[in-house]
């Protein structure tokens, strides 16, 4: 595996893994709060005490808060790092566990990307948010995927007037802004909706808005397959219509899906983000990486605790790292409809 294909699948591995893994990971539970460190900055670790000695494992100091939020720390008193700890109990499907990777002894507060306004744990609340926003993106992105692929092998395989409709659909979804649609179905929705709720209608809803364009490529995929020698083959033997579409089109059909869904994973996930980030997404006290981002609309938070950027500067590696993913895919790939004129 070359460097620059192993890079960016590294990154995206490792990223849900963490996620899934949230319990595990997190030294916090998300909703933890400490009213004494708001706006806490990162916790600095050590490996070298002041009288220069090497330990192997890291170490944090005790550190004063200032009002500005800047600390001074203190490595006369420090706390030693311990993984693999018996925590806050968390739960993996119906399973409940008290094991995490790392922690320190209290009174000692470990904060690897600091603290937001009610001292909540960001590293905990980012890895607890991309269950939302990662798994959000899944779902929106299986239910695009699902609806173009009924519509576009239907239009491709049976042509004429069935074709004009869903084509017909398929522009008008194309034409109709996204963004204004989501608000649009979030409008309708009481503002006081169970985190839950929110996350499943506001998936679905994202999915159901970006199923055009990946129907438009299967589309003109069938198209092609249907011509086939094979397929017109196995239609003289008797073959059906359902048996025809799913064992000689449907794994024509299946580099689109997968290039696809490289391409609309992002997307999905920028939506989340920003339909959180407005208000109108997963809402306070559940995490998600747009609510996360939501206090930067206060200038003041903006221009004196950076690390509350951390959360949006941890987000660019991953839109990146799927944009390279499905470049690759492309290029090493022939897929077949791209370039094949829908129309």
């Amino acid at each position: 595996m070359q460097l620059w294909t192993a890079v960016p699948l590294s990154w995206l591995v490792g990223l849900h893994i963490a996620v899934v893994g949230a319990g595990f990971f997190s030294p916090y539970e998300p909703t933890r709060q400490n009213r004494s460190l708001p706006y806490a900055p990162p916790t600095p670790l050590h490996f070298v005490d002041p009288e220069g000695h090497w330990h192997w494992r890291p170490f944090i100091c005790k550190q004063s808060i200032s009002p500005l939020r800047s600390g001074t720390e203190d490595c006369a008193r420090r706390s030693t790092i311990h993984f693999c700890v018996a925590g806050t109990p968390y739960r993996i499907g119906w399973i409940s566990f008290r094991l995490r990777l790392i922690g320190v002894d209290p009174p000692a507060e470990l904060h690897l990307m600091g603290t937001d306004a009610y001292g909540r744990d960001q590293f905990s609340r980012f890895l607890y948010g991309g269950q939302v926003s990662l798994i959000g993106s899944l779902i929106a992105c299986s239910v695009s995927l699902a609806i173009a692929t009924v519509f576009g092998m239907i239009a491709g395989f049976y042509g004429k007037r069935i074709d004009d409709a869903i084509m017909g659909l398929a522009e008008l979804f194309l034409a109709l802004p996204w963004l204004y649609a989501l608000f649009a179905v979030r409008a309708f929705l009481p503002l006081d909706m169970k985190p839950s709720v929110a996350f499943w209608i506001l998936s679905v809803a994202i999915g159901i808005v970006g199923w055009a364009q990946p129907a438009r490529l299967i589309r003109g995929e069938v198209l092609s397959a249907k011509e086939r020698e094979y397929v017109l083959a196995a239609r003289a033997f008797g073959a059906g219509d359902i048996y025809l579409l799913r064992w000689h089109v449907l794994p024509q059909v299946q580099a689109i899906l997968l290039t696809q869904a490289s391409l609309l994973l992002p997307r999905y996930i920028l939506a989340e983000v920003t339909m959180s980030f407005l208000g109108l997404g997963i809402s306070e006290p559940s995490a998600s990486w747009g609510n996360m981002l939501a206090v930067l609309q206060q200038y003041s938070v903006l221009t004196s605790y950076w690390w509350i950027l951390l959360p949006a500067l941890a987000l660019i590696p991953t839109f990146l790292s799927y944009l390279a993913i499905s470049d690759i895919l492309r290029r090493n790939r022939n897929v077949p409809g791209e370039h094949v004129n829908p129309n």
